[in-house]
């Protein structure tokens, strides 16, 4: 009886309001459709503007690295950060797959985090307060967002190049990202039985 009235209350509305001027629907559709055109276009220069962000920090992050090379990180590292800017330069210069790389760029949302991290213990600041909610707070992010990530493994795309970047990317940075959370999550254990 309740779904009958409901049904009866939508197509009043439908009938008196929406449909009673013919030019409601037709501008409705017209300015759908520029909506829409404007949308996409606004997020393609988001999405240009942060891919050429994520290529900046990835290098800036690498120069780092080789400057600090045996203290701030080992090969991993170096692959890591290789990769990645391979395969984001790729995506923003070619525009194929840059929703799969989104997805894969939100595990890369703790590598500032590991660089307060190693500041922090670089700094002396190893048994502060900042330390400890950072190291639960990358261990949080690891938690919930890797496993997000692969039911995305249906991505197609149309060069050999990044066919291949498509498999081998996400696969080695998953294989990374694994062995890194087994290294936070070792961390939390020695800290937290190490905390007053």
């Amino acid at each position: 009886m309740a779904m009958t009235v409901y049904k009866y209350q939508a197509q009043a509305l439908m009938r008196d309001y929406l449909l009673a001027d013919p030019l409601v629907p037709y501008t409705s559709v017209l300015v759908g459709i520029v909506l829409c055109k404007m949308a996409y276009d606004l997020t393609r220069i988001l999405s240009s503007f942060y891919f050429k962000v994520s290529v900046g920090y990835f290098i800036s992050d690498l120069a780092m690295i080789f400057w600090l090379y045996p203290s701030l990180g080992g090969l991993e590292y170096i692959l890591h950060h290789i990769l990645s800017v391979v395969a984001i330069a790729y995506t923003m210069l070619s525009g194929e797959g840059q929703f799969y790389t989104y997805m894969i760029l939100i595990s890369e949302t703790t590598t500032p985090e590991i660089n307060l991290r190693w500041f922090l213990d670089t700094a002396g600041l190893k048994k502060s307060n900042a330390y400890l909610v950072n190291g639960g707070k990358d261990t949080l992010v690891h938690v919930r967002i890797l496993p997000h990530l692969f039911p995305l493994q249906s991505g197609s795309a149309d060069a050999c190049f990044g066919y291949y970047l498509t498999f081998v990317v996400p696969s080695v940075l998953f294989v990374m990202n694994t062995l890194w959370f087994m290294k936070i999550l070792k961390g939390v254990k020695k800290t937290l039985s190490k905390w007053p």
